[in-house]
Parts: C-alpha cells; structure tokens; sequence
C-alpha cells in the first residue's frame, strides 16, 4: 500500500466500538483493571496509551519496522535510544548535524562514558575510518542539517551490518514518505516529530520506528523506564499532521525546487545547497534512495550584512527557528540552530556568517519568490509562466 494512504488512514480502525474515523485522545493518566490480576492491556499512560499507540502504530507502518515509539520531543527520542549504550562505547556521528544533537552529545552524555568522532557521512570510507574496537554505532543523518549533504543510506547500513554496529538514521529532513531508511538496511530511524510529520508549527514530539523486534523490545523497556513520552494530546495532534503528509511535501518540494532555481540565478547568491538541483554532489545518489529531495533550502549571501536584511525584512516568510510546517520560515544557524557547535568546527564545515536556512512551505511559490525578491532589495529576475 502507497505511504500517502497509510498516513492518511492512521487511526482510522481504531475505535471500532463506535467507528470513529479520527482516533480518540485518551486524556487519562491510569485506567482501572477488570479484576485481579487482570488488565484491558492499559494500566499507566507513560506505559502506554491508546491514542499514543495509534501514533505509534503508524510511525511503525510508514518506516516499515516492527514497532514504533512517540516522545515529547525529537531530542527526547534521541536521548532515549542513547542509553542503549554503556560507558566506554564510542558512536561514529555525522559531522554537521542539528546542534542540539550535538550539545547533548558533548555536553551531557560525555560525561557519562559515551565518545563520538564526528566525519563526512557523505563519505562511507570517511566513516570506516572512523570505527574503532569500541564502537557501537553510527548515528546519520541522512539530510545534513544545515549543509544538506546526502548519506549512502545503503551502503552505511552495509558498512554497519559488517562491524557489527547499529545504524541509527535520523530522517527528519526526509521522512518516510521520501526515504525509508529501514527498507535500505538501518536498523533505527529517529525523527522530530514537530517538524515535517506533524507539519503545521504546532505540536512538539519525537517519534523512532525500530526494524528489529528484539531490538524494540529494548527500546520499549528504556521508554517505560525513562518515561519521555508524548501525552494524548500532542499524540493526536501528530497524527493529525501525518494523515496529510504526503500532499504537504509534494507541494514544499515543487516550491523548493523553484525557489532553488530562482536562488540559483540571483547575483548575490553565492552558493545554494538543494539536492534537488544536477549539480548537487548528492543529486543522483538522493534521487536512486529516495523518492524526492526535501523541501530544505540553505544557501550563501555575498555580504553578511545582507543577512539581517534579508531575515528582517521578509513578509510572508518567518524569521523563526525550526522547520517542516506548512508556513515558510527562515533562520541564520550560525547563531541560532547551530550556536552549539565549537565556532572553529561551524567555520570548517561552512556554517559561516552568510549562510541562511530556508524551510519551504505550502504557500504559492511565486509569492514567496516576491518576497524574498524585496528583502534582497529587487531587481532580480521575477517569476513568471516561462521561467517555471
């Protein structure tokens, strides 16, 4: 069955009493036994709850893994699949990942005995080189956040199935709609729920689907244990988003791909990073693994004091951190997404004073053509019917 009909019917048999087609929210943090010793197969919420396990259960499907997890938040999600690991266990990470990853790695977890050596994971040998005997896992993104650098899904899984490693994919930039990273070998995916599945800039929540049932039965044992799980509510609203996932990034895609473009032939852009574009370095890998590029822009001034102009002074687009709702937002992750990372590392990697983040949404693309046209100062090439 197509991902776009299994989004849009999570939830949908779920109360067959009454045949709801919306799934109910379960606002209740306990439910009362049938008799001693017995149990409707719900005792606690943070153990689980009906309408978090309708989440759940869909997150599931769309990877394609044997069993789902909701969290109150992406790096909630994140830090509960780190404690799978021990003190003295070393993971192989991707080098220009969301900054809060990286705080909570080398803020928080160092000090518990956990290392990370941080490369290209554009680069499968860069990555083999990596390893260590104390390696336990690689965590990748499989869309760079902010540089939008592909990751061989496949051949990484590959790589980690031969060392005997854990392949964990954060997919938040693509989702399972455009790449299922499961079906290509990894073993975990981890999302920011907030962002693209649920989709209107109004819910935060972390999701992971695992491929394993063992491997599940793990991370269940740590989410109970832990207890970071996202309420009814917030569950609901997710899954509200996901049931219109597929129709919002097939217009965020075809938008970015034309924002790109008109970026692309503007004179004070430098540099555009779309993989949607033929020049991108990870073009033809993305479009074999995957069944579209994202709808993430980043792209380089020539001047950074026309950084603050352009983020101050458009209208329809949102100076605002964050991404993947149906409103287009821009930021400046030198001093925001990325402020974390060690100012020598953001420079390295190309997270310098002119690059800006652009997330693509729903509204018309001439329109916010215009807009970023005006912030810019005009004069460029508008849109129009025959440069489409």
């Amino acid at each position: 069955m197509n991902i776009a009909t299994q989004a849009a019917q999570i939830g949908l048999d779920w109360d067959t009493r009454t045949g709801a087609v919306t799934v109910p929210i379960y606002q209740t943090a306990t439910f009362r036994h049938p008799g001693l010793g017995q149990s409707t197969g719900y005792d606690y919420s943070r153990s689980g709850n009906p309408t978090r396990q309708a989440l759940e259960g869909g997150i599931a499907r769309l990877d394609g893994g044997a069993r789902g997890f909701a969290y109150a938040s992406g790096m909630a999600a994140i830090a509960n699949l780190l404690l799978l690991f021990r003190s003295g266990d070393h993971l192989v990470v991707t080098e220009d990942l969301y900054g809060g990853t990286c705080r909570l790695f080398d803020q928080i977890l160092v000090q518990y005995g956990l290392s990370f050596t941080y490369v290209d994971t554009s680069d499968p040998e860069a990555v083999r080189g990596a390893i260590r005997p104390e390696t336990r896992a690689l965590f990748v993104e499989s869309l760079t956040n902010p540089l939008l650098k592909v990751a061989d899904v496949a051949a990484l899984s590959a790589l980690c199935r031969e060392r005997g490693l854990l392949c964990i994919v954060d997919n938040t930039f693509l989702t399972p709609y455009l790449l299922r990273p499961l079906d290509l070998g990894a073993d975990v995916t981890v999302y920011s729920g907030t962002k693209y599945l649920s989709g209107h800039n109004d819910t935060v929540s972390g999701l992971v689907a695992v491929r394993d049932q063992v491997l599940a039965d793990r991370v269940y044992f740590l989410q109970n244990s832990v207890g970071a799980v996202l309420g009814p509510q917030d569950a609901w609203l997710t899954i509200r988003g996901m049931k219109t996932l597929s129709v919002r990034l097939d217009r965020q895609q075809e938008n970015a791909g034309r924002i790109a473009e008109w970026l692309a032939r503007h004179p004070r852009v430098r540099r555009v990073f779309y993989p949607g574009l033929p020049d991108h370095p990870g073009h033809e890998l993305l479009a074999r693994q995957a069944r579209g590029f994202g709808a993430m822009i980043a792209f380089e001034v020539d001047d950074k004091a026309l950084v603050e102009r352009v983020l101050l002074n458009t209208e329809l687009i949102s100076f605002a951190e964050s991404l993947g709702g149906v409103e287009t937002l821009i930021t400046f992750p030198q001093v925001q997404t990325h402020a974390d990372i060690p100012p020598a590392v953001r420079e390295r990697l190309g997270i310098n004073d002119v690059l800006l983040r652009l997330s693509v949404g729903i509204e018309d693309a001439d329109d916010l053509i215009a807009d970023l046209d005006q912030a810019f100062g005009g004069g460029s090439q508008r849109p129009g019917p025959g440069n489409r």
